[in-house]
């Protein structure tokens, strides 16, 4: 067998030739690596403030690939699951090509190992900053009772109040990148830009929940967000947006549903499970300091 080696390229339609079959191999435990590296592929890099392009690399060994990363312009590095002997060599094959990710998100074991072994090479120190917990789909299973009214796809004319509903999300869930853009009035540099949403309407046609979900990528729907105003709480509506919105994507031929839960949110996390996901990992992103001398 060949030895472990990582193998760079900044040409993200290559990358995806060599590594597009891996990352839909997995495509659940790969999901925001998919969703990343689609929005790189269809609108190009958001460079601004920066001096780079994105860079992809692939982990081969034996001739086939074994692990991705992809490192953004915004200084965000995206890790598929790695051993810490494979998280520490690219470490420090980053350090050695003088590169200084801002942050680091992968499943928790993969993220922790990257962050100490980023810490050893360079003397950076790692805060954790986001951590959650993947659910995938098993079967949809509507709330009981359910709750009267109807599922409606989001129009043009929704815009504004799906705005709105996600600007409080970001409140409540203390998401400060998206809330700013969101308050600068730059939706579309937003995470929630490229989101479908579908309301729950009351039978008067109230709107009273909503759920947003990603394009399918190599058969995989993420649904996020899932919001219902504060006084709307309480009656099912949440888990009757999210059933519809996971079995429409389950309809137009998804293999992979899957959504990320707040740890710190008993609520939401018991009521996904409730309605059919069952808990497939948990996630961390860890943001680093300046680099330590010496």
């Amino acid at each position: 067998m060949l030895p472990d080696d990582w193998q760079l390229s900044v040409e993200i339609d290559d990358f995806l030739a060599r590594a597009g079959a891996f990352l839909r191999s997995r495509a659940d435990m790969h999901n925001t690596a998919l969703t990343d590296i689609e929005k790189l592929r269809t609108h190009g890099p958001d460079a601004r403030g920066t001096e780079f392009a994105p860079v992809f690399g692939r982990l081969m060994s034996g001739g086939e690939v074994r692990a991705v990363f992809y490192y953004t312009p915004r200084g965000r590095l995206g890790l598929t699951p790695l051993s810490v002997q494979q998280a520490d060599s690219l470490a420090a094959h980053l350090a050695v090509l003088g590169h200084s990710p801002a942050t680091v998100i992968a499943d928790h074991d993969t993220a922790t190992a990257f962050a100490e072994a980023w810490q050893r090479h360079t003397g950076a120190v790692p805060t954790p900053f986001w951590r959650t917990h993947l659910y995938r789909l098993g079967s949809p299973t509507p709330p009981q009772p359910l709750p009267e009214g109807r599922g409606r796809v989001a129009g043009p004319v929704d815009h504004e109040q799906v705005v709105r509903w996600c600007r409080d999300f970001c409140v409540a869930v203390e998401e400060q990148a998206s809330l700013d853009a969101i308050d600068a009035g730059s939706w579309g540099d937003t995470r929630f830009a490229d989101k479908h949403f579908t309301f729950w309407e009351t039978p008067n046609g109230t709107p009273v929940s909503l759920a947003g979900a990603t394009s399918m990528i190599g058969g995989m729907v993420r649904v996020d967000p899932v919001s219902t105003p504060a006084h709307f709480r309480g009656r099912g509506y949440a888990g009757a947006v999210t059933v519809e919105v996971s079995s429409a994507a389950l309809a137009a031929g998804a293999t992979d549903v899957v959504l990320f839960a707040d740890p710190r949110n008993p609520t939401s996390n018991a009521l996904y499970q409730r309605i059919g996901y069952v808990h497939l990992a948990d996630f961390t992103g860890y943001r680093f300091s300046s680099r330590g001398k010496g």
